[in-house]
């Protein structure tokens, strides 16, 4: 709650103070790689993938790679010109199909290739990508993501890829756009050979060559998006468990690189703890086929599918950090429990458009909470979840534009997770909120989906229309004010800075008795026991303010 008793100030002030928390967002222009990076054009919508076969060799003595991508689809209506992305300085050196190679143009990051084969609907087909360069070097991993090329302190190579942000094709040639996962993946990385790779899914073999190098074969057997794919090439040392789940027997493997294994199975040792909290509070993880990894990464972390890397310096919070300022942050490995949240937000539930990113991070952000309230007890869970309200800017809103890979404010994190966390308080039932979560996941298993499918079945969930209370926390910047005063034994209310219809039901201490409003943008009105001082007090639990109109 943001309670804020302006008393001895004037209330043209107070109120120009809160709706000058609506922002004005300016137009922003899109390019055309804007529209052909987010949109579904032509060239992408008549076919849908099926099954990637990418094979990279990484150079570290250059920092080059080169390889091929097989990309096999199924052809939903004719036609003979594909979409293939690759951004530079990488090169597509040839198309091929049926062992004939094709013309193609590039425009940008977009190639378009011209297949001679006519497309038949219902037929499956494959081309294959032949591509070589150096790619992006990764400045600011992950968020600003590429390849990182560095050393361990034993002067051995490491390497790997993240690339959330920026994009798969910066670094592998393939159909760049989240509504459309491939449904099984094949990855064939050649390292030197007293090196490993730990890709996705599970490790069908190593080929040994007379040069000296390996490939390792990793094979993906569930949907995958295409940013969760990964190499992570290192000295690593393995190690693992298994862990009896809802699903039974899932493998969890550890890589880790060979000075830190000590300190990893220590701080590991939150893996099985984490997954009794998710489990719980989601369902099943939703890829035992692929089992459960956790990599050493030369970066902080990222939610790779079933390869979820880990650069946290093996210590609780956020690189030591509380970020909720609670105290409560510190009784976790923030990066193990956050990232590994992402398999049921982000990599099960997947967006079909970054547009809809707080769907992944806000999830996500509040998978922390339950994880502390299934550990720890639901004051924690609250203390922590109010305490990450101060990062909270409200700056745009969470959405972002379609059609043009346009992302929404930062926000989808904090400020996703106290959406939710409000909307916990709204269903009054953890047995609810509960089947709400784990609902969520087998509707949308394996799915990429738009934010309006997840808020419409949370409002169906609840038996409540929900539509504008997601329409001011997601499309709006200003946080939902309860206007109220006592007059004459009786209390009037209202929601004022707040979108059109906003009806949040909120829970509230009235002169020391807990009830629950249902207020609207029109005022109401109840009758109260007339006190000498009275006093509203709203459920900090919720993330929206309180406005005494009279100042009592």
């Amino acid at each position: 709650m943001i309670s804020i008793k302006f008393r001895s100030i004037p209330i043209f002030l107070v109120c120009s103070l809160f709706f000058g928390l609506t922002e004005v967002i300016a137009q922003q222009e899109f390019s055309r790689q804007d529209t052909l990076r987010g949109s579904i054009t032509e060239e992408r919508a008549w076919w849908d993938l099926n099954y990637y076969h990418l094979e990279v060799k990484v150079n570290i003595e250059d920092s080059s790679i080169a390889g091929s991508n097989l990309i096999r689809y199924t052809v939903l209506e004719p036609g003979q010109t594909m979409q293939v992305d690759l951004q530079e300085p990488l090169e597509i050196t040839d198309f091929q199909q049926d062992g004939e190679s094709l013309d193609f143009v590039r425009e940008g990051s977009a190639f378009f290739v011209t297949l001679e084969k006519k497309q038949v609907t219902g037929d499956v087909n494959d081309v294959v990508v032949e591509y070589a360069g150096k790619p992006v070097v990764a400045e600011n991993p992950p968020w600003d993501g590429g390849f990182t090329w560095t050393a361990d302190s034993n002067g051995k190579p490491f390497v790997a890829t993240s690339n959330q942000g920026i994009g798969s094709s910066v670094w592998w040639p393939n159909k760049d756009h989240p509504y459309d996962e491939t449904d099984s993946m094949r990855i064939s990385i050649t390292t030197p050979g007293d090196l490993m790779d730990v890709s996705n899914g599970r490790l069908e073999g190593v080929d040994e060559h007379s040069d000296g190098t390996k490939t390792w074969n990793w094979f993906v057997s569930n949907p995958i998006n295409n940013y969760g794919v990964n190499i992570n090439i290192g000295d690593y040392v393995h190690f693992g468990e298994i862990y009896d789940g809802e699903k039974g027997e899932l493998t969890l493997d550890y890589y880790v690189l060979r000075d830190n294994e000590e300190k990893a199975r220590k701080q590991f040792k939150q893996v099985k703890p984490m997954l009794d909290a998710f489990e719980h509070w989601f369902g099943p993880y939703p890829f035992y086929e692929d089992g459960y990894k956790l990599v050493e990464a030369p970066y902080l972390g990222m939610e790779h599918q079933s390869s979820v890397t880990y650069g946290n310096g093996y210590e609780n919070g956020y690189l030591g950090r509380d970020l909720s300022g609670s105290g409560w942050g510190l009784k976790f490995d923030f990066i193990i429990i956050h990232e590994t949240g992402h398999e049921w937000f982000a990599n099960n539930i997947t967006y079909a458009d970054v547009a809809d990113m707080w769907v992944h991070e806000g999830f996500t952000n509040y998978s922390e909470s339950l994880y502390l309230d299934y550990h720890f007890g639901t004051q924690a869970a609250n203390e922590y979840v109010q305490g990450l309200r101060l990062g909270i800017n409200n700056d745009r809103p969470l959405m972002g534009t379609h059609g043009v890979y346009h992302r929404g404010s930062g926000d989808i994190y904090n400020k996703g997770g106290n959406l939710l966390h409000t909307l916990r308080q709204v269903a009054d039932d953890d047995s609810l909120w509960r089947e709400t979560l784990r609902g969520l996941n087998r509707e949308f298993y394996h799915q990429t989906v738009h934010s309006k499918q997840i808020e419409n079945f949370i409002s169906e969930s609840f038996g409540h229309d929900l539509s504008k209370v997601f329409d001011q926390y997601l499309r709006d910047t200003r946080i939902p004010t309860l206007e109220y005063a006592f007059r004459n034994g009786s209390l009037s209310y209202r929601w004022g800075n707040a979108v059109s219809g906003f009806n949040l039901p909120v829970d509230v201490t009235v002169n020391g008795k807990d009830i629950r409003l249902n207020p609207t943008t029109g005022w109401q009105r109840m009758e109260v026991e007339e006190k000498e001082t009275n006093q509203l007090v709203v459920d900090p639990n919720y993330y929206v303010g309180s406005f005494d109109l009279l100042g009592e």
